[in-house]
């Protein structure tokens, strides 16, 4: 009896022991599952927070690049503001000279002038035009006028009808062929003039330049040589070259006070003082 006694105790025992352990087991590979878990998901966090990173330095960098694309594209409607108000004020003053010159030769929209001296009639509408715009020189008449010859007159009427029209790059053409053509005309002094006002509307300024200045060397008896020192003042000015536009414009005033090249030349040496050049 005591012998069946202490046999149940110890299997009792066993039981007990063995019953203890399986729990024990299973606590500890929870812990290493969840120790896998926490560190699983601290790595997650970290490559999560590094690529928030980068992406963030990629959105910056965007935002720095879009502001330059701004910068620039206002730098540019900028410029272009500026270049077609210089192409319209370039434009209103080649308009206006042309009235001037056409209200002074009496041309008319047909193309027609009023003969002078009492001629009695010039002869095509378009020659007359010409000869008018050259000052004096027209066809037939007294006083001691010369007659122009109708191919010299015809030339230059195409080329300043050219200019009117605004087909600069052609009038260019067709005022060097003229004055290759007619050096000898009365009216090569005009054509050389409105040869340097064709470059200067094409913003070809150096051409321009040496075309008003050959006004002046060529031709220092012309009516157009105030007009042509004020148009190489503005040249200088275009080009940048400060010191040349202001002696040259300040020699336009001095030289023709009261007279719209003076004026405007004074108006030109005022906003370069505002300009500080």
């Amino acid at each position: 009896m005591r012998s069946a006694r202490a046999s149940a105790i110890a299997c009792l025992a066993l039981l007990s022991v063995a019953g203890c352990a399986t729990p024990a087991e299973e606590d500890a590979v929870q812990i290493k599952l969840n120790d896998v878990d926490t560190r699983l998901a601290r790595i997650e966090k970290v490559v999560a927070n590094n690529s928030l990173l980068e992406l963030s330095n990629q959105m910056g960098e965007l935002r720095a690049d879009l502001r330059a694309v701004h910068n620039d594209i206002d730098q540019l409607n900028h410029a272009l503001d500026t270049s077609r108000k210089q192409q319209r004020d370039l434009y209103a003053d080649l308009d206006q000279r042309l009235k001037v010159i056409e209200a002074r030769s009496g041309v008319v929209s047909g193309g027609a002038v009023a003969s002078s001296g009492g001629a009695g009639g010039a002869g095509a509408a378009g020659a007359a035009a010409a000869a008018g715009e050259a000052g004096g020189a027209v066809a037939g008449g007294g006083g001691g006028q010369t007659a122009v010859a109708g191919s010299d007159t015809a030339a230059y009427q195409a080329a300043f009808g050219l200019l009117k029209n605004s087909q600069f790059d052609q009038a260019i053409t067709a005022f060097q062929q003229f004055l290759t053509s007619y050096p000898d005309s009365s009216l090569a002094d005009n054509a050389q003039y409105w040869l340097g006002e064709a470059y200067y509307v094409n913003k070809a300024f150096p051409e321009a330049l040496a075309a008003f200045q050959r006004v002046a060397t060529q031709y220092p008896q012309s009516r157009k040589l105030p007009d042509a020192l004020l148009k190489v003042g503005y040249c200088y000015y275009e080009l940048k070259q400060w010191q040349e536009a202001h002696d040259t414009l300040a020699q336009v005033v001095a030289s023709y006070p009261n007279t719209p090249a003076g004026k405007l030349a004074q108006s030109r040496l005022e906003k370069m003082a505002t300009e500080n050049h």
